[in-house]
């Protein structure tokens, strides 16, 4: 992630100078532009955070966001929803740098722009690690389904990675998660110093440490993939680094493993999409929360950073 690569180059100097200053006790001698107020609630994040897509078009829209997405439901919960108090650009398949679609830095760039970072922003979501590359591999989740995930024949075994079928997950760490999270983090502390910026975990997808992957059609007739141990540790250990990353970029870790415990994809009772699945939603989307999953994860961010 550049520093170019938060855009209006002043006002990010501005704020690395002053992350420098820090850390040699001349901080206060850094002047920062006039900044607007900022917006009570600003979300970046991927499709966990967006929770829609434009399925005839396929496009990647920032400007989509689903009817219950938890963002969409905190928002309401703050008193925020549909007014000028909230910004969202929040999209499918954004990455923390990897892109090909929006970047974590694009989409600060573009909250800035709004006037989302100020001294009344009083917090930030960040919701990333799923749709990056790590390691050596190239591949990405999205572009290992096919070849690996549901991949019946062949697998997605730990030896999937190898083959390069599947993303590197053995390249996952936090270290290097907060690395790459490290320059936006810090614009947005220094450009909204009375935020709480949170790092929102994903939900439990499968069991921890289990080897099989699930996904339920119609309701009544699963897809499983016995063989998808490389999946499961993938999931596991973007769950660590994001503990990890938020600790070392001085930031709070919200766990939404935790809240999720028993209702992954593998359960009786999800609280994530199938495919065409009524017990969760006929049009949600696969692999994502459902409204019950959201409205978990709405309530219990509310009650420790909304109110």
């Amino acid at each position: 992630m550049s520093v170019g690569s938060l855009g209006n180059g002043r006002r990010w100097m501005r704020a690395a100078i002053a992350a420098l200053a820090v850390t040699t006790a001349t901080a206060g001698s850094v002047a920062a532009d006039p900044a607007p107020a900022g917006k009570e609630l600003v979300v970046l994040g991927d499709s966990f955070s967006a929770n829609d897509w434009d399925h005839f078009e396929g496009k990647n829209d920032c400007n989509r966001h689903g009817a219950t997405a938890w963002p969409v439901q905190l928002a309401k919960l703050m008193g925020v929803h549909g007014t000028d108090r909230v910004s969202d650009p929040s999209c499918p398949g954004a990455s923390i740098d990897s892109g090909p679609g929006w970047t974590m830095a694009q989409q600060a760039q573009r909250a800035d722009k709004e006037g989302a970072f100020g001294p009344n922003t009083k917090l930030v979501t960040l919701q990333f690690g799923m749709n990056d590359k790590w390691g050596s591999s190239d591949q990405t989740l999205f572009s290992s389904l096919q070849s690996c995930v549901f991949n019946l024949e062949l697998g997605c075994d730990p030896d999937s990675v190898e083959q390069g079928r599947m993303t590197d997950y053995t390249g996952v760490s936090g270290a290097l998660m907060a690395k790459r999270m490290s320059n936006a983090v810090t614009y947005i502390k220094y450009y909204a110093p009375n935020a709480r910026i949170v790092l929102v975990g994903y939900p439990e997808l499968l069991t921890p440490g289990s080897g099989a992957i699930c996904l339920s059609i119609l309701g009544v007739a699963p897809f499983v993939n016995p063989r998808g141990r490389a999946l499961v540790e993938f999931l596991d250990r973007i769950d660590v680094a994001q503990r990890e990353a938020a600790q070392l970029l001085g930031i709070d870790f919200f766990d939404g493993r935790a809240l999720s415990v028993g209702h992954d994809l593998c359960s009786p009772q999800p609280w994530l999409n199938g495919i065409l699945d009524p017990r969760t939603g006929i049009d949600g989307l696969p692999f994502h929360p459902s409204t019950q999953g959201d409205t978990v994860v709405a309530n219990a961010i509310y009650h420790s950073y909304g109110r």
